[in-house]
């Protein structure tokens, strides 16, 4: 019986870490958002949270959590966003390329919030650079990247964990067999393998 319990206790003990760190993520998401908002920054979500963003608009049931909080922002806006996130207590760190907004200084790079430049390469073998920040209009909370946007910087990483949220948009019917065409080469063919294997 004490065995039972205690194996009890260990779950519990496990559900509710992952219910803290989703919603030490989501808390993280909505104020970097609003400071965003409230200093009138151009942003725009992207990356995983943008796909649950859209996907939810069908199932919210099949929205995955994700770690990184990823902000589309103009490169100009730099200055100004350092300034906003400093002052409210943010650490800031230039990490592979990257500048990255931590809760504190003893916080996880991977517990950050990661600033996307529009219009540039995130790698430079990327394909095509990120779009522009634009407002989608979808969701109170935060401005998320429009969808077609979105699937480019998808199709553009070609990351294993791109490929599985690409087929999460594709799975609810937000992407069907009429995008690829929407895309040039290597992307429009890399789509179309998605929709076309989807098992």
């Amino acid at each position: 019986m004490l065995k039972t319990l205690d194996m009890h206790s260990e779950q519990a003990e496990i559900l509710a870490r992952i219910v803290r760190a989703e919603k030490k993520v989501r808390v993280r998401l909505a104020r970097v958002s609003g400071l965003l908002s409230q200093a009138q920054i151009s942003y725009a979500i992207i990356g995983g949270h943008a796909v649950a963003a859209w996907v939810a608009t069908k199932d919210e049931s099949l929205a995955r959590a994700t770690r990184d909080v990823d902000v589309l922002v103009r490169s100009e806006d730099l200055l100004h966003i350092r300034e906003v996130l400093e002052a409210a207590g943010y650490d800031n760190r230039h990490v592979e390329e990257m500048d990255l907004f931590l809760e504190d200084r003893d916080a996880k790079v991977g517990d950050a919030a990661h600033l996307i430049f529009s219009g540039k390469k995130v790698r430079p073998d990327h394909a095509l650079p990120t779009p522009d920040v634009e407002d989608s209009g979808i969701g109170e909370e935060f401005s998320v990247i429009p969808l077609e946007s979105l699937v480019q910087t998808k199709l553009v990483a070609w990351r294993r964990k791109d490929r599985v949220q690409l087929r999460d948009l594709v799975g609810v019917e937000l992407v069907d067999s009429s995008w690829p065409q929407r895309f040039q080469e290597p992307l429009g063919s890399r789509l179309q393998e998605l929709i076309d294997n989807q098992e």
